[in-house]
């Protein structure tokens, strides 16, 4: 019979990293969390996923390598918990705007603006979470698949109405799809080449993006004209 027994050096080392993780995913992890998160996240993205090792990390956030070990087992446990993370976050932030109307244009422009206001304050983690899903695990890849379905879903439920009260028809599939995809297309290319000086903040990509996608060039043209930008 197998007598072995847990040390309690190894049991607190899997409860330290169970809660790290609770914390790290939750909307509003601590500040130290965060920090190693977005260390985490700028080695990702400056060396790529598959070039970076722990030890990077570990001199990215002043960590000792062993420390770092004692909370993640892995650098795939942390490339799991900045996109875990940021979609738990993305679908936290619409809840309180989205109370406050139920029109889909205005909803529609609310998404933009919280998925812009998101990722221009977390550029690397947009820039690995675009960029590095592949790289995810099949078990974290799956525990991430949910929330991302979930965030997909809620913006082409929004298309799929405004489809369907333009053509006054059910709107198919792969139109909603298309367009679904178009829009986060759009809005995930902004780390490549937004300038705050030149380009402005969240709030005016998202008004031009939304008129692009609501009205059209030649309405969006009239309106920036008419605020003289």
């Amino acid at each position: 019979m197998d007598m072995k027994t847990n040390s309690p050096r190894s049991s607190g080392r899997r409860a330290g990293r169970v809660s790290i993780r609770a914390e790290l995913s939750a909307p509003r992890p601590s500040e130290k969390l965060r920090e190693i998160k977005r260390h985490a996240a700028d080695v990702f993205a400056d060396r790529g996923f598959h070039r970076a090792g722990m030890r990077d990390i570990s001199s990215a956030t002043g960590m000792s390598l062993a420390g770092l070990y004692y909370y993640f087992s892995s650098k795939d446990e942390l490339l799991y918990l900045i996109s875990e993370s940021a979609f738990s976050t993305l679908l936290s932030n619409l809840e309180g705007p989205f109370a406050t109307t139920q029109r889909p244009d205005e909803r529609l422009r609310i998404f933009v603006f919280q998925h812009l206001d998101y990722f221009l304050a977390n550029k690397n983690e947009m820039k690995v979470i675009s960029h590095e899903a592949q790289s995810l695990t099949q078990e974290y890849a799956d525990q991430v698949a949910d929330k991302k379905q979930r965030y997909f879903k809620v913006l082409a439920t929004l298309i799929a109405s405004l489809l369907r009260e333009s053509a006054g028809a059910e709107p198919g599939r792969r139109v909603v799809r298309v367009v679904t995809l178009s829009l986060f297309g759009m809005m995930n290319w902004i780390y490549n080449w937004h300038d705050p000086a030149k380009d402005g903040d969240a709030r005016y990509l998202a008004d031009c993006m939304t008129g692009i996608f609501l009205n059209g060039l030649t309405s969006l043209a009239a309106a920036r004209k008419a605020n003289h930008d």
